[in-house]
């Protein structure tokens, strides 16, 4: 126990430190900037240690980050209250109206992805004389083709966005991580067998099977987080005392998780659908106008102090990636790779769409640019069982978020003012 607390003391103190300095001195956004900051003293670390190597600043460091299981902090605790923090802010009648778009981009955009970057990867892989096979490269495509929901929405609160574009990027990030983990577990267990997680060794994945596993998955996981969600808000209705109607929300969210976990349904999905009713429905016909306030006053904090940590983290984990020369340049190819893979998934969807739905000018670029990859993706990598594969796929991986939070993150701003027709910003469709 003391050493957690150590541990958690040692991180909360990094953020405060290094929020201090991104806000006194290097003045990006809040998570980018600790993410900067943290990569920046990462690489310090790295470069002191090739000097004076007997210090052993790297291997303490490696020692810290050891006691964080970056994987199951993120998908199995940490996760959970960032999306239902992200979906108490979203406008679910902006989602309706948008539903279709968000549906094909959060399904078929991810599996199109997962195929055109797998594809791409082992055509690098085999240019660049690493031997990696070609289910491996599907696993890659996989874990960076779902933008990054926590990166997302993080970004999506330092730019104007016209309604209809914030809510088709925050729609699709929020629920594309879902289709996104159920296709890795499939292709883990395709490429390296019953230590991937999902399938036996040797057990037969047919196309029915994979339809199964995902109605289940997403659509129990819907199903769940609209029953928990509606018996939150039959309670909170019930009551007016703000503390007790936040420990509510409190025991939704973990709750939630927990049980979908136990019942192999889809635990992200499910607390977006709780957090989306709860936010459109409990703030408005649960709660006084009080409650409401000091509640989501609550999740902006729990917001940002874990978007805090978390990019601390994801600068931090460059200590864990490999440095050699081939595995790098394999990284710097496969950025414009999943770009130009993105901008495909985008734009075959919205091409197939504009009968239904009209998309103004720049949307195309907006949402291609604007689809982070973040901490889901490199705790995926991390998921991946041991193998001759692992520490190539965790390299490029990182080489891909790293780019995508910092670059595009900071450039998208400026990109929506430019690309998006003035008459777009702050109307409806």
């Amino acid at each position: 126990m003391r050493s957690a607390f150590e541990l958690i003391a040692i991180l909360l103190g990094l953020s405060a430190l290094f929020g201090y300095l991104n806000l006194r001195y290097v003045k990006l956004p809040h998570t980018i900037g600790l993410l900067v900051i943290a990569l920046a003293v990462s690489l310090a670390i790295i470069a002191t240690e090739a000097v004076f190597p007997n210090l052993g600043l790297k291997a303490t460091a490696q020692a810290m980050l050891g006691k964080v299981d970056f994987t199951r902090t993120l998908m199995e605790s940490v996760l959970s209250f960032l999306l239902f923090a992200g979906a108490l802010h979203v406008d679910v009648s902006a989602l309706y109206d948008r539903r279709w778009s968000i549906g094909v981009m959060a399904s078929f955009g991810v599996v199109l992805t997962t195929t055109l970057v797998g594809g791409g990867m082992y055509l690098v892989f085999g240019a660049l004389g690493i031997a990696v096979p070609f289910l491996a490269c599907l696993v890659f495509g996989a874990l960076i083709a779902p933008t990054d929901p926590v990166a997302v929405l993080s970004t999506l609160k330092t730019v104007r966005v016209p309604p209809s574009l914030e809510a088709t990027i925050a729609g699709e990030s929020l629920f594309n991580d879902g289709v996104g983990v159920v296709v890795f577990t499939i292709i883990v267990a395709l490429a390296f067998g019953a230590a991937g997680g999902g399938h036996a060794a040797g057990s037969e994945v047919t196309a029915g099977s994979v339809a199964v596993l995902f109605l289940t998955e997403a659509v129990g996981g819907a199903v769940l987080g609209l029953a928990t969600g509606w018996l939150a808000f039959l309670l909170m209705r019930s009551i007016d005392e703000y503390t007790v109607e936040i420990l509510l929300s409190l025991a939704l969210v973990t709750g939630t998780y927990v049980i979908a976990a136990r019942l192999h349904l889809s635990g992200p999905i499910a607390v977006v659908v709780a957090g989306l009713l709860i936010g459109n429905r409990g703030t408005r016909l649960a709660m006084s106008e009080t409650t409401r306030e000091h509640l989501l006053t609550f999740w902006e904090l729990i917001d940002e102090i874990l978007n805090s940590l978390l990019f601390l983290l994801i600068g931090f984990e460059v200590l864990a990636v490999s440095g050699k020369t081939g595995f790098m340049i394999a990284a710097l190819i496969a950025i414009p790779l999943v770009l130009l893979s993105r901008l495909i998934s985008v734009s075959l969807p919205m091409a197939a769409l504009h009968f239904r739905e009209a998309f103004k000018g720049g949307y195309v670029w907006v949402l291609t640019w604007g689809g982070l990859r973040g901490g889901i993706s490199v705790a995926l990598a991390l998921s991946l069982p041991p193998s001759d594969v692992r520490e190539v796929l965790l390299t490029v991986c990182y080489g891909v978020v790293i780019f995508s939070v910092v670059l595009q993150g900071v450039t998208v701003g400026p990109l929506i003012k430019r690309v998006v027709r003035d008459d777009a910003r702050g109307s409806e469709d």
